[in-house]
């Protein structure tokens, strides 16, 4: 399991963007998203820089926990 701060989440349309942006590259992912403290957890074949990169483009800033 890998962890993220996520910068910039703030509703349901977040979590779906961001679940949808790594489900896209892995559809096998297991996304967990805890907006309180702004924490992404995956489960997922792709590497680190590669979940961040799909968070950033969706336009919120990360980076490993």
């Amino acid at each position: 399991m890998q962890l993220f701060n996520v910068q910039g989440m703030t509703c349901g349309h977040c979590v779906r963007a961001v679940t949808q942006a790594i489900k896209n590259d892995d559809p096998g992912a297991d996304v967990q998203i805890e907006l309180a403290s702004k924490q992404v957890k995956v489960q997922s074949s792709l590497s680190p820089e590669q979940i961040v990169r799909l968070i950033s483009e969706e336009g919120y800033q990360a980076q490993p926990a």
